[in-house]
């Protein structure tokens, strides 16, 4: 069964999360959950409470990481797949999650990042030339390292699917098995 990397840290996005650990199996992938290091964390929800500017956070779900950063070998999976979140503003500064997310854009395996996902991406120096989606209050940390922002449901440039937020979730997961599936049936990600 082809792997999807999916790396999460404390206060990662539930619905960013949970939805892709729950679809991706249905088409045959597996989940290998990552972190700073291998133990339980705590997931968020953010919501914009009517009337609200911005997001308010309340505590979700938890999820388990089987494995650290620096013990994951990127070579043995198919596709990485970066949640949002507060999570990706202090992920973004491990210097493994950074050389694995390289990797897999040097590979051209399918990568899939929402929300502050791009947060994590954009500290990779992955997205230059590139155009993408995000939430709307990280479109600069897109633009900043030099990629083109869209505000778009779910924007497919090469190897890299961006989709804004938890709200954009079908379409954007539609795209990333699809181009999980094309990786996977021209040999690679076995």
């Amino acid at each position: 069964m082809p792997k999807v990397l999916m790396p999460i840290g404390d206060a990662t996005e539930v619905l960013d999360t949970m939805y892709p650990y729950f679809r991706l199996p249905e088409d045959g992938f597996e989940v290998v959950v990552a972190g700073p290091d291998a133990r339980l964390y705590h997931m968020v929800q953010h919501e914009r409470p009517p009337g609200w500017d911005i997001t308010q956070e309340t505590p979700g779900y938890h999820l388990e990481a089987t494995v650290a950063f620096r013990d994951v070998n990127p070579d043995e999976f198919a596709g990485l797949f970066i949640s949002g979140g507060r999570a990706p503003e202090y992920l973004r500064y491990d210097r493994h999650l950074l050389d694995i997310t390289r990797h897999f854009f040097a590979a051209q395996k399918p990568v899939a990042s929402v929300c502050h996902g791009v947060e994590i991406i954009a500290a990779a120096d992955v997205i230059r030339g590139r155009t993408l989606t995000t939430v709307a209050k990280c479109a600069l940390d897109a633009t900043f390292s030099g990629a083109t922002y869209v505000d778009q449901p779910t924007v497919v440039d090469g190897n890299l699917v961006t989709a804004r937020t938890w709200h954009d979730n079908t379409p954007f997961m539609k795209q990333f098995v699809r181009m999980l599936n094309a990786y996977v049936a021209g040999g690679a990600g076995r």
